[in-house]
């Protein structure tokens, strides 16, 4: 495989307080491809689509494809706070041309899946859960420190599988031979002072097939202020029939808590093919159903061992942290 390169990404999230994986506002991987390591939290149901504008054309094969296409991810979480269900859906409608074989040239205007997925997400480490920040009422200073905490990133892992329909007009007939696709992902969060939030995902594609794709989606985040946000995202492959580097920039506004609307455009640095899409979306999520839950920290107390009466002293007493996170992307 072709080494993979790295370029310096840039994004935004919002401020909120909040209990276990619950945000105060909306916590959208939209824009961008990135998966946060937070999920939506226990019985929320969450909606994200967007409709983009693409565009590719490849030198060498001669072909061009020209259209829109629509995603479509729902996410759940159920059975405990850290795990959650998505679903993602892509229709694409375009115009394709191969003009290689310049006596027989071909065009074909084609609408149908291009990829449809289902997958869990499960975070394994939160630095933040059970942790209390002590504040000093007499120093700012002290109060805004560096803190290498927040170099100590929230660790969630991705395990999911692709669809192979016969059907799918955009995908080859040899990755059509194996029906399913699987996936798996590591997932980093880091929550930096000032806003900002660094995303990482590592990824390791289509295992079952020759089509099979090693891979890493980097974003950084800053919010700033309490409606918008702005990103920049670098995503590189890298396998034995595609390799790539794609970077993207965008913005997101919040229209209320629970609807955030974005905006996106993504270009790569080739030309076998060259690749350009941009779109618009929104991201909804209905928490009706969510019941707080509060992390609890207990501290040992000591044991007064001069006290003569009978009632037993108590020994540990349990305090609520509320923990202040930036968990949106």
């Amino acid at each position: 495989m072709k080494n993979i390169i790295f370029t310096l990404f840039l994004t935004l999230a919002f401020c909120h307080n909040n209990f276990g994986q619950y945000t105060d506002v909306i916590n959208s991987n939209r824009p961008g491809e990135s998966m946060s390591a937070y999920g939506v939290g226990k019985k929320i149901i969450q909606v994200e689509s967007g409709i983009n504008y693409v565009s590719t054309k490849h030198d060498l094969l001669d072909y061009e494809t020209k259209g829109f296409n629509l995603d479509l991810v729902a996410r759940y979480g159920f059975f405990v706070e850290e795990l959650e269900f998505i679903g993602a859906l892509n229709l694409q409608s375009d115009k394709y041309t191969d003009n290689f074989n310049p006596f027989n040239s071909i065009e074909e205007q084609r609408t149908g899946i291009k990829a449809i997925s289902v997958g869990l997400k499960y975070l394994v480490f939160d630095p933040f859960k059970n942790y209390e920040e002590k504040v000093n009422l007499y120093s700012w200073k002290a109060n805004h420190k560096f803190k290498w905490r927040q170099f100590i990133p929230a660790v969630s892992v991705f395990a999911g599988t692709s669809f192979n329909l016969k059907s799918n007009k955009f995908i080859s007939e040899n990755e059509k031979i194996s029906m399913f696709s699987p996936k798996v992902m590591l997932i980093t969060q880091n929550i930096f002072t000032k806003g900002y939030v660094f995303v990482t995902n590592i990824f390791y594609d289509k295992i079952t097939n020759d089509h099979k794709t090693l891979g890493y989606v980097a974003t950084l985040t800053k919010g700033f202020n309490d409606k918008w946000t702005g990103f920049i995202e670098n995503k590189a492959v890298s396998g034995d029939f595609y390799a790539d580097a794609i970077v993207t920039v965008g913005a997101a506004y919040l229209i209320s808590k629970n609807i955030q609307l974005d905006a996106s455009i993504s270009k790569n640095f080739k030309n076998t093919p060259d690749i350009i899409y941009g779109g618009i979306g929104f991201s909804w999520r209905n928490d009706k159903n969510y019941k707080p839950v509060k992390y609890s920290r207990e501290k040992e107390g000591k044991k007064d061992k001069k006290s003569n009466k009978k009632e037993e002293k108590p020994k540990s007493k349990k305090r609520l942290d509320e923990v202040d996170l930036e968990k949106t992307k």
